[in-house]
């Protein structure tokens, strides 16, 4: 089974690095470009059939390592 992981950091939290993609394309005159938040995207192969069984171990992979959830939020997806 596939999994992909979107972990992005929360609204409520400062993004620097984001602020810092967006400044380096306003330089480079890419001025249309507005507020950016920077995330990360994980693809996981599961040895798994049992889709509920993937999802509780999906949670508990994002809980305790994939995201930190003080300042990141995290929603994943299941193919297969």
């Amino acid at each position: 089974m596939k999994a992909t992981v979107y972990v992005t950091i929360k609204q409520n939290v400062l993004d620097p690095q984001g602020s810092a993609v967006q400044g380096a394309l306003h330089t480079m005159g890419f001025a249309e470009v507005g507020k950016v938040r920077v995330g990360k995207y994980l693809e996981l192969e599961l040895d798994t059939t049992d889709r509920s069984e993937a999802e509780t171990r999906l949670t508990a992979m994002c809980e305790k390592l994939l995201a930190n959830t003080v300042i990141e939020d995290y929603r994943f997806e299941l193919e297969g």
